[in-house]
């Protein structure tokens, strides 16, 4: 694929005049199965699975225009931000043999969120993500016009995400996306995510995630570094045998619509995953007494009512409650009454599983 996407790269000489302005709305995602713990160029050591949200996106507007150099400036919800900038800026200089044309580029990047960054809700993963497809958006431009995100290659949109930011690879896909190559499922690859939209029961399809805030504050220990803690994890090999494990029995309970086993594993892995940084060394806790007082209650609840509802986790503090649509008002209505009361502010964020990218200008 990379000598593929090489070959077709840009080289000519931008077109004179050649400005305007490309803006994408993506998603942030729920992994189920978890990523954590990487090798090589962005290449994960095990596959995930996740949901694609609705709600938690973020949206990133770019502004072009032909220069005699390259020229770059980042804004984070109205303020200029050189250290998400940089990152930005630092992948496309890595990938510059895939985008030539960017030397000929003055590029102004506006971005926010609707959700709080660095907080555990895979900001990184909207945020790369949606920058990806503004750029493939320019870049089709050059060779022809581009209306929506059929127009666009959503494996090369994949492909690059993951370079920018790992778990951005799933955030291109709408319903559910597999990274990571696995013998469980046709087609599946470490270098880019695909879709399972079309191989998950209708009920999954329904499914929401109310994520409750325990903290809104920036996370004290980055994604990045604690996937660099994971090479160094005395029980990180039998970790990616389980995913592995996990990855098969997830795929055969979303295709049969098996909620118990959705459940298990969904709420093993969470644990899993911060479990891993407890055993770090150094090791960290990323979680909040709150964070394990909800849990307790959620369980709880599952076990009086008989709702199938879980919990997961991402790498953070705030827990995302997942649930099917027939579950909806019964709940929502446990959320304000009890849950609410463990919420930073009482602060949740009512999302559910999302279509994917959209084209905004």
């Amino acid at each position: 694929m990379e000598n593929k996407w090489l070959n077709e790269a840009f080289k000519g000489e931008m077109p004179s005049g050649f400005q305007g302005k490309v803006g994408w709305a993506s998603l942030s995602n729920i992994a189920l199965v978890k990523y954590w713990g990487k090798k090589g160029k962005q290449i994960p050591q095990n596959p995930s699975i996740s949901f694609t949200l609705s709600e938690c996106r973020s949206e990133t507007f770019v502004e072009f225009e032909k220069a005699d150099r390259f020229g770059f400036s980042f804004f984070f919800e109205g303020k200029e931000n050189p250290a998400f900038g940089a990152k930005i800026e630092k992948f496309l200089m890595d990938n510059h043999a895939f985008f030539p044309f960017i030397n000929q580029q003055n590029l102004k990047v506006e971005s926010r969120n609707t959700f709080p960054h660095s907080s555990g809700i895979a900001s990184s993963a909207s945020s790369m993500s949606a920058f990806v497809m503004c750029l493939l958006d320019i870049e089709s431009k050059l060779v022809g016009p581009s209306t929506d995100s059929g127009s666009l290659d959503l494996c090369k949109a994949s492909y690059f995400s993951r370079l920018a930011s790992g778990s951005a690879a799933r955030s291109v896909f709408p319903k559910m996306a597999l990274w990571g190559a696995t013998p469980y499922y046709k087609g599946s690859s470490d270098e880019y995510a695909i879709s399972l939209s079309d191989d998950i029961h209708p009920v999954f399809k329904t499914y929401h995630d109310s994520i409750l805030i325990v903290s809104g504050k920036t996370k004290s220990v980055s994604s990045r570094a604690g996937h660099a803690l994971m090479e160094g994890n005395p029980y990180a090999p039998a970790r990616y045998a389980q995913a592995n494990e996990n990855i098969k029995n997830l795929l055969a309970a979303l295709k049969g619509g098996d909620l118990d086993t959705f459940i298990n594993i969904t709420e093993s892995e969470a644990l899993q995953l911060h479990a891993l940084m407890m055993c770090s060394n150094p090791s960290y806790i990323l979680m909040k007494p709150n964070t394990l007082r909800i849990i307790e209650i959620i369980r709880q609840f599952r076990d009086e009512t008989k709702a199938p509802l879980c919990f997961t986790l991402d790498a953070g503090p705030n827990v995302h409650l997942l649930y099917p649509d027939s579950e909806a008002t019964k709940v929502e209505h446990f959320i304000q009454d009890v849950l609410t009361n463990y919420c930073d502010q009482g602060r949740w964020i009512a999302d559910r599983v999302g279509d994917g990218p959209k084209k905004l200008l």
